[in-house]
């Protein structure tokens, strides 16, 4: 059985695949699958379903919906399903390899692409993290609607992506496919109007396709934004890069401080 939170959540089987229609045992399955082989106490998902003001019920509640998992997961799982979905003293854990969860594969191949970047393999390093990114289906558990404690979750798995998204771009950019991540740059840029580092990037994409006054011109409104927003200046690697293209400088343009933050 295959369970994926890089977008909506389902389940998956050799042959069929399912999810929770009703919210509430949606939000159960995703904390049980991203605490995976760890016990979550009743009293968290109690938390985690009506917050500070649970009915008197929820105990009794919980169970319930424990049970209509165990019997939407049945035909997934090739094991009985209560060794997969387990009671615990005080709680529940939903038993999962890491290659279960497309939220591990995501961080595994991640970690190989990374690590291959920092040894200058850069073809390698590309390959993994384009590969850990199209495991990427949407927004992290875009059709559950989270609680405090997924929310934590979800923001986590949100900045992990855009973090390998950043040092995929870095890869590319050292193998010379600075035409080909243009568009994708620019639309983040305009979607992250304050982030620097995206910033660099795209002035160093934009340099090295010629358009030196364009890669001026983003440094500018960088700068006007993050002046009008926060009150601040670009520095650190953002303001070497402008330097670095105000000289013409090619030699001294930093494009690999991205994985070096």
């Amino acid at each position: 059985m295959q369970v994926s939170v890089l977008g909506p959540l389902t389940a998956t089987g050799a042959t069929a695949s399912a999810a929770p229609s009703a919210t509430k045992p949606k939000q159960v399955l995703a904390l049980l699958a991203l605490r995976a082989n760890t016990v979550v106490s009743t009293a968290r998902l109690i938390d985690e379903l009506w917050g500070a003001r649970p009915p008197q019920s929820a105990v009794v509640t919980v169970q319930t919906y424990v049970l209509r998992l165990r019997r939407l997961l049945t035909p997934l799982s090739d094991v009985p399903i209560r060794s997969v979905l387990t009671t615990a003293t005080g709680g529940y854990s939903l038993c999962l390899d890491e290659s279960q969860l497309d939220y591990g594969r995501f961080r595994q191949r991640s970690a190989l692409g990374v690590d291959a970047l920092a040894c200058g393999d850069f073809a390698r390093a590309a390959l993994l993290l384009h590969g850990a990114l199209a495991l990427w289906r949407g927004p992290a558990l875009s059709d559950v609607r989270v609680g405090r404690l997924l929310e934590a979750h979800v923001t986590t798995m949100e900045q992990e992506r855009l973090s390998v998204l950043e040092q995929r771009i870095d890869a590319d950019l050292r193998l010379g496919r600075h035409l080909g991540v243009l568009g994708e740059l620019a639309g983040l840029t305009r979607e992250l109007p304050l982030h620097e580092n995206l910033h660099a990037q795209y002035m160093v994409a934009l340099y090295q396709a010629g358009r030196r006054y364009q890669a001026l011109e983003v440094f500018r409104q960088l700068r006007q934004a993050l002046a009008d927003e926060l009150g601040l200046s670009p520095t650190g690697w953002v303001e070497r890069v402008h330097r670095a293209i105000l000289t013409s400088d090619e030699v001294g343009l930093p494009i690999l401080e991205v994985s070096r933050r």
